[in-house]
């Protein structure tokens, strides 16, 4: 005999639970035809499926619930030591139930197989392409109770998506909620997997729905019970107003298109209207306007500028792009073309504008092959040389999950003694200063923080920990003059740290790391400053390599500290007449040098002196970070709203199989580009959950010596990112994983010489964290990783462990 826990609450409580229909016993399962990370997973044994009423009008949900023999419920109670409805009811609650907004988007459906099995099945909408929950009917359950659970279902839909009663609807109206055209439900069992042989439609892409009504954020809640417990922003889920578009000077495209709008709470993109004008048009000096209307309604009128992270899809016809209005929301719009040459005459109208905008050039003036480059960048690539096959890319993704599942839950931190309770603190600091500044130590394992006047140092355990080690409590010049550092770098095998004083560019400070003082200032040129150093090479800080490199605006030099004078070597100056506005620097292991500009555009030279041999162009936005492999494989430049992934390998020509570090491409043949940006549906996640735009760290790879980069690492925000390098060049959609915190990153980079572990610096708080802790992004992780907080019986709060004193800058630092 079989019991439902808490049966009389879930059927027979207040009316805007009532339950309309049940299938008594069956079983749950997840099955995952095109995921790595296990073909089918039985969720409850023994359950229950039911349609049940919420408190809203026309809303109603799928209910599943776990079935327990007779005295499991009552044995399970006492276990958790449970005294009416505590919070270990609650959570028990959300591990015994799975509930489900009943909604279009589910492509709720039925199908009766051969052998008699009866099969109830709808979308993980919040799960990987494909994947599916079904509800596998007990025999005992007869034909006739499905097929009026099926109907009493499309009705609920048809509630909700019309808000008017069902019995308005005629059995046409209810067809629509049929979906017999989908793909057979697979088989929920692990026996029956698949070969992956993937076919994707359009639909498994980029998910699009077709008109319904606007939700509001009480139902986002509604939908899913599993989303942790926060208050949510007070945003309207709608399409915002449409302000008066300005007088165009010129049309630069008008195409006709389908318009979708992405709806936060089905995490789909639904379509607005079948056929409108977009229409890309120059409205003032170095000013766009990109209007979205149909014959009788105006959508959308936005400013072309980088925000609006422009995406463009070939394979699925369409172009995804985010909209911000001036109370800091963000939403995201896809427009769907009918042909390749209607979305490239789009494309051209709009990079054009925005490429305009950026720079303060006319397009017209730009090379063809820089063109090319440029709009490259923009598309949805495929990069070469992805050699890594389908089933490896399935075994990379089943050894992730198994390594997910074999990590401890322990605090990241390293404490004094065993009375652990004892040592945490909730520290609040006193001061006003921030982090702000983070340098990883390569030749000893220490990571060193920048905290206004102050420097904290810590020490990485050997577990993969950090433990405060020591404090720096005054960053003075040799004259006594207190100052925060601007910048820092590590040189002469970790013993040393190179700072610049904000107020005085053309010095910079050596501060003896073992006595924890800055001993030397130096004058590096009195007429050309220092905008930005870097090592002399990849590793050169793990050497007793005295020199290093700098830039000025429109100057590459060497910096030699053991010449009397200025310490600018001459011989080894490169400067331009005109102004390129340098930015940042970034060396090979052999020294090759990448320098970037807040043009946007990146120059490669094999050393010092002469120029470049290779000039990558602009896509636009200035530079604010730059990177390279240890190979020189690989340059990765940072904007503010993406990152730019070049492959820097000739192959084809006579240089072919040389950098463009070594040798120029040719006149025809520039590097390939890969633009890595959140997708626009995740960038207007992030927004509303932040109510702020997407503003990277300078992004950085995984380094070690004789280590192959794997990963890049970087942060908006709250938000830890985390791209794979072999995902991005197989073309993966979204190959990125994140971590939320409750306040902004302002410094972070991988532990040196591996990429499973990252050192993360907010603003009164230090911490390494495994690899394993991201996630990959949906609902839930965007949301941030909220639960009860262990021995504290509280819920809804965020899943803040206590800090240790070898995870804080303390006050003394």
């Amino acid at each position: 005999m079989f019991v439902l826990r808490n049966v009389g609450k879930l059927l027979f409580g207040t009316s805007n639970k009532e339950a309309l229909i049940d299938l008594p016993q069956g079983q749950l399962y997840l099955v995952r035809p095109l995921s790595p990370k296990g073909y089918s997973e039985l969720i409850f044994k023994d359950a229950s499926a039911l349609i049940r009423r919420t408190a809203q009008d026309f809303q109603y949900q799928l209910v599943v619930q776990r079935v327990f023999e007779e005295g499991e419920a009552e044995l399970l109670a006492e276990e958790e030591g449970a005294d009416g409805e505590t919070d270990a009811d609650l959570l028990a609650g959300e591990r015994d139930e799975r509930t489900f907004l009943l909604d279009e988007a589910l492509h709720f459906r039925v199908e009766n197989r051969e052998g008699s099995d009866k099969v109830v099945a709808w979308r993980d909408l919040s799960g990987d392409t494909g994947d599916v929950y079904e509800f596998v009917c007990d025999p005992a359950i007869s034909a006739t109770q499905i097929a009026q659970f099926a109907k009493i279902a499309r009705q609920c839909q048809y509630e909700r998506k019309y808000r008017k009663p069902h019995t308005t609807a005629s059995d046409e109206d209810l067809a629509q909620f049929e979906f017999d055209d989908e793909q057979p439900i697979p088989q929920a069992s692990p026996i029956h997997s698949p070969t992956r042989a993937k076919l994707i439609e359009p639909s498994d892409s980029v998910i699009l729905t077709k008109p319904e009504a606007n939700m509001s954020a009480k139902l986002q809640k509604a939908e899913s019970p599993q989303t942790p417990i926060k208050a949510p922003r007070e945003r309207s889920l709608k399409p915002p107003a449409v302000p008066a578009a300005p007088e165009a000077r010129e049309i630069l495209a008008a195409e006709l298109a389908e318009l979708h709008f992405f709806d936060f709470p089905s995490g789909t993109f639904v379509q607005q209207d079948a056929s409108v004008t977009a229409t890309v048009s120059e409205i003032g000096d170095w000013e766009y306007w990109l209007e979205v209307k149909s014959a009788d309604r105006e959508w959308l009128g936005i400013p072309v500028v980088a925000d609006i992270n422009p995406v463009f899809n070939f394979e699925f016809l369409s172009f995804i792009f985010n909209q911000f209005t001036e109370d800091g929301s963000a939403y995201s719009w896809l427009l769907r073309f009918k042909d390749q040459g209607t979305l490239e005459r789009f494309q051209d109208g709009l990079l054009q504008a925005l490429w305009e905008q950026l720079n303060e050039v006319k397009w017209s003036k730009v090379k063809d092959q820089d063109r090319d480059y440029i709009t490259d960048a923009f598309n949805d690539l495929t990069m070469e040389d992805s050699e890594q096959a389908p089933e490896e890319q399935e075994e990379e993704e089943q050894a992730e999950e198994e390594e997910e599942e074999e990590e401890d839950d322990r605090a990241q931190s390293e404490h004094y003694d065993s009375d652990e309770e004892g040592d945490d603190v909730e520290y609040k600091p006193k001061d006003k200063d921030v982090n702000k500044m983070l340098a990883v130590g390569y030749k000893h394992d220490r990571s060193f923080v920048v905290r206004g006047s102050k420097i904290g140092v810590f020490k990485h355990t050997p577990n993969n920990h950090l433990e405060f080690s020591t404090n720096i409590s005054k960053v003075e010049t040799p004259k006594g003059e207190l100052f925060s550092p601007k910048k820092v770098m590590l040189h002469n095998e970790d013993r040393n740290l190179i700072l610049q004083k904000d107020s005085d560019p053309n010095k910079l400070y050596r501060m003896d790391l073992e006595y924890g003082k800055v001993v030397d200032e130096w004058t590096i040129h009195e007429d050309i400053p220092v905008v930005n150093f870097a090592p002399e090479n990849k590793f050169a800080q793990m050497t007793h390599e005295p020199t290093f490199l700098g830039i000025s605006r429109n100057a590459l030099y060497r910096v030699d500290p053991r010449i009397s004078g200025s310490k600018l070597v001459d011989s080894q100056l490169k400067q331009y007449t005109s102004k390129n506005d340098f930015s940042a620097l970034a060396t090979t292991e052999k020294g090759y040098i990448a320098v970037a500009s807040n043009k946007g555009d990146v120059r490669l030279f094999d050393r010092l002196g002469i120029n470049a041999k290779t000039h990558i162009p602009a896509l636009g936005e200035p530079i604010i970070g730059l990177d390279v492999s240890a190979d020189g494989r690989w340059v990765l430049a940072t904007c503010r709203t993406y990152l730019l992934l070049i492959d820097a390998l000739q192959k084809s020509g006579k240089n072919e199989g040389k950098l463009g570090f070594e040798k120029p491409f040719a006149a025809d043949s520039k590097p390939q580009p890969r633009r890595l940006a959140l997708t626009p549906e995740h960038v207007a996640q992030f927004a509303y959950e932040t109510g702020k735009g997407v503003s990277f760290t300078p992004a950085k790879f995984n380094t070690g010596e004789g280590t192959t980069e794997t990963s890049i690492i970087t942060a908006s925000g709250p938000y830890i990112i985390e791209w794979s390098l072999k995902k991005v060049l197989a073309g993966r959609k979204a190959p990125y994983l994140i971590k939320r915190y409750t306040d902004d990153v302002k410094a972070d980079d991988f532990k040196f010489g591996t990429d499973k572990n990252v050192i993360v610096a907010l603003p009164h708080e230090v911490n390494m964290i495994s690899h394993t802790k991201l996630k990959r992004p949906t609902r839930e992780s965007i949301t941030g990783d909220f639960a009860v907080r262990r021995g504290s019986g509280r819920i809804g709060t965020p899943a803040r462990r206590k800090l240790g004193r070898g995870d804080v800058v303390e006050e003394a630092f």
